[in-house]
């Protein structure tokens, strides 16, 4: 900023000051700024430098939480334009008639303002307008904006109407805001496939401004979810939300994603946003949107209050501890209370009515995934609905009975909740059941998942002394077995193996007799079986098959015995001989689901023993047998399982077979645990395919069902991990960064390993660098690049430090950005790789140029030239290799060329020692070898070569040779003169501006005629 000697600031300097403010985040602090600075600009007497000062000052207020300050200097410079209009630029003339506009939006958000007062200045706008000469659009539109707003609906069509017919010009606002309002009038009118389809030029990048796709991404949230538009309303709440948290004047836009997230179960996520905003709970400036803000914050607290979280701490105002009920009740209280006065002020009951409206919506979505970490879950787990509901009547016993015997018949899942309704209805009715059944009542308790082991074990044992007490010797035998396999799960192992033994060696004795069935003898060989399983499986170090008890009525977890040595051909003796046994009888649906219970037991043992192609054939023949059978639920498990081991063997097709099966096959069953475990192998496999849109489907899914599984910190920050990978190979590039910077809080080197967390911050600086935040994206590179210089290889270290050099570069940090290129350049060197040791080589050369260090910019890009040329004479006669190789030497002539010009001083027209005329010969003749080295390369340097051609062009016509000028031009029109496309355009664009430039400079040699 340049001063005067006594410290003051210069014009000039003022405008630098004023423009580097513009560029600060909003806020008080960029508000104080601008009030300093009209304190200077009134000290320096020019009337220009106040009006330009009070402009930014107006600007600066209505773009932060203090809108109510903009009048005052809006007042002023009215006031400056009515006594003086000749102090005001065009610039700042129009800018004054601009602003009208926010001042009619401003009066509105200000309950103490008179509606006359408003309406007055709608007509004030008007005429001012029209002495200027202005159309009518932007006083409809404000017009507009005042009917809608007090409710008289009537007039805001007309208004809206007028608006749409009158001309555009230069004071109408921008496309994008035009449409988001237009879009807005439409939601009101309850035509949300309307209001879309206005917004969509804007949310398609068409249209855009300081302010827009920001607004439109959250107004268009609830619309999309109301037309079932779901992944389209979670792509705009990630993308819209990176773009509004930085900015403090879109609380409006902000409350709008609170609530998308408070209306689709996602409330921890709502709560996290709060906590991110303290100030918008009191910052008072804009009353209409801290009213807006408190009607969201309020439904928030009574969703939460209807899931019993309301004793839940929560984010609120600053100065105390809140909880969910009292601050619902405070958010509530302030809400209405702000609304009363703006109805008070509108003479109608209009906001009032809206804000209570908007404070009772339900719900859109019970649960809706956005594929984003949340801090805690606050809501309760809302479990799949069962598959299937028993008919008969709550307090019909016999019905009750009927409803149970059957599903236990049927091997059904809700078997262990048919006997507890059957359970209820005899204690509540004093019934007396015979002993059989209360066998069975002491049997589902303890295949109810939620009991406890050692109760179990008890529920067993009294099932089988009621068994014993019908005479029934082999269903006893099968609950003692039942019961052992639940004692293997709290430290007995040994008694449970040796307690199993007893049973086999008895219902083995009792069939062989004649005196029980083989349902009771494959019912005990099957707990045999499980328990040497639990053991094999706790030997090789892995957890237990995910099962759910409750689901899977014939299933109990395993425990481990004490052996030595994995018991792995204990485990396969006992499968076969229970597939042995079951196999003779699969006419019995029981019997039928004990041999493919055995059969996927010796797939199992398959997969310990590395024997993957025999254990997909195991869990294959399981899960068909199981599906055969009518009990695609007991299928489940060995699909889940057969996508894992035939994705190891490569068998991508069977896999995603498998994976669909198991979903397929386990709807409303599955716990969720499983289901992440399927949908993250799912989103694998599609991803693999390149089939994207999929992918990132089950990767949604599957970091929803890790989080609803209390793995939110393990599978499901790997499933994030992956959705931001796919997103950002979408082009999806604000989702993936929301979604990646998630995931990189929970990742970690110990869980997940450092290749994820590497690969986790090189995505997100992917991510971050097309959204053009290069600084931060420079951060992760540079962080990714420390972790990879300690890796044998050093290629990734090598890719990352390039990167980071980029990125810094684009940050306009040219120093940092050329010790970053030049570790890069050196592990290239030492990596062997001449591609990335040149370009890293060249883009020191640029740096050094733009930091006005020629002869060191000459010196680095002539040593990236002499290294592919070095190369070029070491690589082969032919091939991809020395391709690439050729291409990089060209380009590096080019570049060369293209250099020399920018750092030798002079002009070779008014050149007086040939300093200048020798450098451009010297560029020409390098530009000249580039396109003879592009011209064999064929379409993969075409556009390249074009572009040296073109350089060329320029550097003939700043030598005076315009025939040869004309003549490069000439060529590089001809070679794209068919082509329709957007490069072909641009080359024939160059070449034009080129052809005209030699035309012109040839007309003004020609003297005039009479001259």
């Amino acid at each position: 900023m340049t001063q005067l000697s006594d410290g003051a600031v210069d014009f000039d300097g003022l405008r630098a000051a004023i423009a580097e403010n513009d560029e600060q985040p909003e806020g008080p602090a960029r508000n104080a700024r601008a009030e300093e600075l009209l304190a200077q600009a009134e000290q320096l007497g020019i009337p220009l430098a106040v009006v330009e000062a009070l402009g930014h000052q107006l600007q600066s207020y209505n773009y932060s939480s203090e809108k109510d300050k903009m009048f005052v200097p809006f007042a002023r410079l009215l006031r400056m334009w009515d006594e003086r209009p000749d102090d005001f630029d065009t610039y700042e003339a129009h800018s004054l008639h601009w602003v009208f506009k926010w001042m009619s939006s401003g009066m509105l958000e200000q309950p103490h303002i008179p509606l006359a007062s408003i309406e007055k200045w709608l007509g004030e706008m008007e005429h001012r307008y029209r002495l200027a000469g202005y159309s009518e659009r932007a006083v409809r539109c404000c017009e507009h904006a005042v009917a809608h707003h007090i409710g008289d609906l009537a007039r805001a069509e007309r208004a809206y109407q007028a608006w749409l017919a009158a001309e555009r010009d230069d004071m109408a606002d921008c496309h994008a805001c035009e449409l988001h309002e237009q879009g807005a009038w439409k939601a009101r009118l309850g035509d949300d496939a309307a209001a879309l389809e206005l917004w969509q030029p804007v949310l398609a990048g068409t249209y855009t401004c300081a302010h827009e796709p920001h607004a439109v991404l959250a107004s268009s949230l609830l619309p999309l979810l109301r037309e079932n538009r779901r992944d389209e309303a979670r792509a705009h709440h990630l993308r819209g939300l990176r773009l509004v948290r930085g900015m403090e004047s879109m609380r409006d836009a902000y409350a709008d994603h609170v609530e998308f997230c408070a209306l689709t179960g996602n409330e921890a996520r709502a709560l996290e946003l709060l906590a991110e905003r303290p100030a918008y709970f009191v910052s008072d400036g804009d009353p209409a949107s801290r009213m807006e803000f408190l009607a969201v914050v309020a439904r928030l607290m009574d969703r939460l209050v209807e899931l019993g979280l309301g004793a839940q701490p929560v984010p609120g105002p600053p100065g105390r501890e809140w909880r969910a009920d009292a601050l619902g009740a405070h958010a509530r209280d302030g809400a209405l209370e702000l609304a009363a006065l703006f109805d008070a002020r509108n003479g109608t009951a209009h906001i009032g009515e809206r804000v209570r409206a908007r404070m009772a919506r339900e719900p859109l979505a019970e649960r809706l995934a956005l594929g984003v970490r949340a801090g805690r879950p606050v809501t309760p787990p809302r479990p799949a609905p069962p598959a299937h509901r028993s008919e008969a009547p709550t307090d019909d016993l016999p019905a009750l009975l009927d409803a149970a015997r059957t599903a236990t018949e049927e091997l059904r899942p809700e078997s262990v909740s048919a006997w507890a309704a059957v359970a209820r209805a005899a204690t509540e009715q004093d019934a007396v059941l015979d002993a059989v059944d209360l066998a069975r009542l002491a049997e589902h308790r303890g295949l109810d998942g939620r009991t406890p082991r050692e109760e179990a074990v008890r529920h067993f044992e009294e099932a089988a002394e009621r068994y014993e007490e019908a005479g029934d010797g082999g269903e006893a035998e099968a609950s003692r077995a039942r019961a052992a396999h639940a004692l293997a799960h709290f430290g007995s192992p040994v008694r449970a193996l040796a307690d199993v033994d007893t049973c086999r060696e008895k219902v083995l004795t009792l069939y062989g007799a004649g005196d029980t069935g083989p349902r009771q003898a494959g019912a005990v060989l099957a707990a045999r079986l499980r328990i040497l399983l639990a053991a094999v499986q706790e030997r090789m170090g892995e957890a237990a098959p995910e099962t759910d008890p409750a689901a899977n009525a014939q299933a109990d977890p395993g425990g481990a015995a004490d052996t030595t040595e994995p018991p792995l051909a204990a485990a396969e003796s006992a499968a076969r001989e229970l597939l042995a046994h079951a196999a003779s009888h699969t006419e019995d649906l029981q019997l039928a689901a004990r041999s493919a219970e055995a059969r996927g037991a010796l797939g199992e043992l398959a997969e310990h023993r590395g024997e993957f192609g025999e254990a997909a054939d195991g869990y294959a023949r399981a899960a068909e047998e199981y599906v055969a059978a009518s009990l695609p639920w007991f299928a489940v498990e060995y699909e889940v399982r057969l996508t894992d081991v035939r994705y190891r063997l490569c068998d991508r097709e069977g896999a995603l077979a498998a994976g669909y099966a198991a979903l397929e096959h386990g709807a409303g069953r599955l716990p969720p645990p499983a289901l992440a475990r399927v949908h993250l192998r799912l989103a694998d496999l599609l991803g693999a395919r390149g089939e994207l849109a999929d992918a990132v489907t089950h990767a949604l899914d599957a970091a929803h069902w890790a989080d609803e599984a209390g793995e939110s910190g393990t599978f499901g920050a790997w499933a994030r991990h992956k959705l931001g990978g796919f997103l950002l190979h979408q082009g999806r590039a604000a989702e993936a960064a929301e979604v990646l910077e998630g995931a990189l809080a929970e990742i970690s080197t110990e869980i997940h390993g450092e290749g994820t967390v590497v690969q986790t911050r090189w995505w997100l600086g992917e991510s971050l660098s097309a959204l053009g935040e290069h600084r931060l994206a420079a951060e992760h590179w540079l962080r990714a690049a420390e972790t990879a210089a300690t890796w044998p290889d050093q290629s990734d270290h090598a890719a990352l430090a390039h990167l980071a050099a980029e990125a810094l570069s684009r940050s306009e940090l040219p120093e940092q950005a050329d010790r970053a290129y030049g570790r890069a350049g050196e592990l290239w060197q030492e990596l062997g790789n001449p591609h990335g040791l040149v370009r890293s080589l060249r883009a020191r050369a640029w740096l050094a140029q733009e930091l006005g260090e020629p002869a060191r910019a000459r010196e680095l890009m002539t040593t990236a030239l002499h290294t592919t040329e070095s190369a070029l004479a070491a690589a082969p006669e032919e091939g991809e290799d020395r391709d690439r190789l050729a291409l990089e030497h060209a380009d590096t002539l080019r570049q060369l060329g293209e250099l020399l010009p920018r750092i030798t001083q002079g002009d070779p027209a008014r050149d007086t020692d040939g300093h200048a005329r020798t450098a451009y010969e010297e560029a020409l003749a390098l530009l000249d070898r580039a396109v003879a080295g592009f011209a064999p390369l064929g379409a993969a340097a075409r556009d390249r070569r074009s572009a040296a051609e073109i350089e060329a062009g320029w550097l003939a016509h700043h030598l005076g040779r315009p025939e040869e000028a004309a003549a490069r031009a000439e060529r590089v029109r001809a070679e794209y003169a068919d082509e329709d496309s957007a490069v072909a355009a641009r080359h024939r664009g160059q070449a034009a501006e080129l052809s005209t430039a030699v035309r012109q400079l040839s007309q003004e040699a020609v003297p005039s005629e009479g001259r």
